[in-house]
């Protein structure tokens, strides 16, 4: 008896109750068309914003390379042509005294 109470009364909700799209429904499985809305490109600041800083980065990093190449060689003993801005010794007085990387 308490089953078939059950069942009327979630037909009846069924029936009676406004329907909104869940799970299981073709709205929610179809996926939008990526032509239904216009194209989101970053404007032309905004893009040479985005390349300013990947350069800035790409510069630390080849500095901090430089740096641990250098301090590798220091530890097997090796001289290792390292230079930075303003360094008293440039690659070439290096290249002179016969010192390669």
């Amino acid at each position: 008896m308490r089953d078939s109470i059950a069942r009327a009364l979630s037909w009846a909700l069924s029936v009676l109750a406004p329907r909104r799209p869940g799970r299981h429904s073709a709205a929610h499985l179809a996926p939008a068309s990526p032509w239904s809305r216009p194209w989101n490109s970053p404007s032309k600041e905004e893009a040479a914003e985005l390349f300013r800083r990947e350069a800035e980065t790409t510069m630390q990093l080849r500095a901090v390379r430089e740096r641990r190449r250098a301090l590798d060689a220091a530890t097997r003993g090796r001289d290792y042509p390292y230079s930075y801005p303003g360094a008293p010794f440039t690659p070439e007085h290096f290249a002179a005294a016969g010192v390669t990387a």
